[in-house]
């Protein structure tokens, strides 16, 4: 009696979590068959698989042949991404936000469960029905998530692979493990971060598998496409403007708060990264430290934090990691932290401040301090802990856990 009613509610949870990424499909459907624009970005996944199949070129222009006329962007994304797209070229263009939101829905649920289930003891899901399909309801308030929504991003559906790949293949020593940050990597650079994350841990042959996944994939478009392939790597993977501009409040990156803070002065870059470098210290000691006591997800989200402070670019619908660190802070019932956290993330700050043009420039202390919101949060996070750490270990030699 005491374990068929855990796992009826499991069911009665997850079947309700289903309802909820049925109704955001119908969703999809209705914004199809009303010819509503949604997801300028799943226009671009899909416009550059076309071009790939067309012969045409994916990085001389600024916009792409293939893309619908109500959208004016240019492909930013690696080479290998043009064919990991190509099941969208069979999905009617309307359709496309519709399937990107879907899977993405369904891409936070898995992120939800998978980091809510720590180690000895019952998952917080298994114990309360409602609690996947509520805590997906909330992340949908936060503002990364429903502007990757909004806009057809895959920052949750690459977060999902992440979090897949090192909490659970990774974990349990599956010999996949590490080839779906390979794939998430080739499709966007960003997820590289998380291969010295395997290494740092211990868990080279992962490391090294994700790694290997990664370069044979770009390795093959230098065979299919060799002059846009080297096109991209040559300019477009070097150049940060690229992707729109670097001091615009949502780029919420050390590098973006750099150049609001310098006006675009040359040498910000070159700060920025200093500063990375600095913050790299505490943030791998910690990394190091948290897996060594079985703190893997803890662990894991300190790398992707960094990695959102590391990136020239990380545009506030990046940030999607705040689901998985709120999910963390509920299961451990650290409810200020969470509290805190609900509330920077569904505050829409980055949304409110004024920003645009050269505004950023004459922000003051009290807008800067505001507008760089998700950076301070996260480099302030990253030492807090590492602080907390170094006085743990300096109470007492034995493991602690946080």
């Amino acid at each position: 009696m005491s374990t068929s009613r855990p796992a009826s509610e499991a069911r009665t949870g997850r079947v309700l979590a289903g309802v909820l990424a049925l109704l955001v499909l119908g969703f999809g459907v209705v914004v199809w068959l009303a010819g509503w624009h949604l997801g300028a970005d799943s226009a671009v996944y899909r416009a550059g698989a076309l071009t790939l199949v067309h012969g045409d070129p994916l990085y001389t222009r600024d916009v792409l042949t293939a893309l619908p006329d109500w959208v004016r962007l240019p492909f930013t994304y690696t080479p290998a991404a043009a064919p990991l797209f190509l099941p969208l070229a069979l999905v009617p263009s309307g359709l496309v936000w519709g399937v990107i939101a879907v899977l993405s829905v369904v891409g936070l649920m898995v992120v939800i469960t998978v980091v809510s289930s720590s180690p000895g003891r019952a998952p917080l899901l298994g114990r309360s029905w409602w609690a996947l399909p509520a805590g997906t309801a909330i992340a949908l308030a936060l503002e990364p998530v429903w502007k990757t929504l909004f806009l057809g991003q895959i920052n949750l559906i690459l977060m999902a692979f992440v979090v897949l790949d090192v909490l659970v293949l990774s974990a349990r020593g599956s010999r996949w493990a590490g080839v779906l940050i390979g794939v998430a990597a080739a499709i966007k650079l960003t997820p590289l971060i998380f291969v010295p994350h395997l290494f740092f841990t211990g868990r080279w042959k992962d490391g090294l598998r994700a790694l290997g996944t990664f370069v044979a994939l770009e390795a093959v478009m230098f065979a299919v496409i060799p002059v846009d392939a080297a096109r991209f790597w040559r300019d477009s993977a070097t150049d940060p403007s690229r992707v729109g501009s670097v001091h615009w409040i949502f780029n919420q990156s050390l590098n973006g708060l750099v150049n609001r803070a310098s006006a675009l002065a040359p040498w910000s870059l070159a700060v920025a990264v200093g500063v990375a470098a600095v913050l790299a210290v505490p943030a791998v000691w910690l990394v190091v430290r948290l897996h060594r006591r079985g703190e893997d997800a803890a662990a894991l989200l300190v790398t992707a934090f960094y990695g959102l402070l590391l990136s020239p670019v990380s545009w506030s619908h990046h940030w999607v990691w705040c689901v998985p660190l709120l999910t963390l802070l509920v299961v451990k019932a650290r409810w200020w932290a969470a509290a805190a956290v609900a509330v920077l993330f569904a505050s829409q700050i980055v949304m409110l401040v004024p920003n645009g043009g050269d505004v950023e420039f004459g922000w003051g202390l009290g807008w800067s301090v505001l507008g760089n919101g998700y950076v301070l949060a996260a480099a302030a996070g990253i030492l807090g802990l590492a602080a907390r750490e170094l006085r743990l270990v300096r109470r007492s030699p034995q493991v602690v856990t946080v």
